[in-house]
């Protein structure tokens, strides 16, 4: 865990995430509450005039938390992006995250979005020191993403594993090991998961720390117009500026023409 803190970044804005070994039942366990998260995602939806309906606020936040655990699931080296191509709605619905920034972001495309014939969850996972992400594709059923990360883990990281949604914004994730006690595993439900510390032996394994967080600045995005600088009337057709939105968290920034 990095210990360089900023000092606008107060250790109170960060979530610790926990990775319990559950002992002879072979699994993973992964446990956070994301209230801190989700303040901040709001404060940051305020902040930039950012306008959810209610179902897809949901889907967002749910896809943030789960996200944020499979990340505390794989190795501290990855950045990992979940980009979910949806038939209805019709959006695209982006997060990334990895535990050296100690950060998870994410937006919702609505605007130009194709219509696919299936519903499609495409993952790219960077390691820290390689060029080549690794990329997968799978087809999911419906529109809730606690299903679909079991879909993810039976396709792509090739062993069960199931989130599970506690009360006051508590997320779980149990994900199988080698001779995971898979007929114990089956019958997990909110409640024996509540309470798996009481029955089960359990161990803490290690704790990391996330904020909802992008980074993204006006001089970071500002570089992407440098091709409009020859031809600035075809940019801001006519006006005297434009207003750009971040790509992983739809932050928006307002560009004048004597920015270019």
């Amino acid at each position: 865990m990095s210990d360089d803190i900023g000092p606008n970044e107060a250790l109170e804005e960060f979530t610790t995430i926990e990775s319990i070994y559950v002992r002879h039942r072979n699994a993973l366990m992964v446990r956070g509450n994301f209230v801190s998260i989700y303040t901040d995602y709001y404060l940051h939806l305020m902040q930039h005039g950012i306008r959810h309906s209610a179902e897809l606020d949901q889907i967002l936040k749910d896809q943030l938390a789960i996200q944020t655990l499979h990340l505390v699931a794989r190795p501290w080296a990855e950045t990992i992006a979940w980009t979910v191509n949806l038939r209805a709605p019709r959006i695209n619905l982006f997060v990334t995250g990895g535990s050296l920034s100690e950060s998870i972001t994410g937006r919702i495309f609505t605007e130009d979005v194709r219509e696919p014939d299936r519903n499609l969850f495409y993952a790219q996972t960077l390691v820290h020191g390689h060029d080549e992400p690794r990329l997968s594709t799978i087809e999911v059923e419906g529109k809730d993403p606690v299903h679909w990360i079991s879909q993810y883990y039976d396709q792509s990281e090739q062993r069960p594993g199931k989130v599970f949604r506690l009360p006051d914004e508590t997320f779980v994730l149990v994900a199988a090991q080698p001779d995971c006690d898979l007929e114990w595993f089956e019958s997990l439900d909110e409640e024996s998961v509540a309470k798996i510390e009481k029955i089960e032996e359990t161990g803490l394994l290690e704790t990391r720390r996330f904020r909802f967080h992008c980074g993204c600045t006006l001089e970071k995005i500002l570089p992407i117009l440098g091709g409009w600088r020859e031809r600035p009337d075809d940019l801001f057709e006519g006006e005297n500026e434009i207003t750009l939105q971040c790509p992983r968290c739809a932050a928006r920034y307002t560009v004048t023409r004597d920015m270019i």
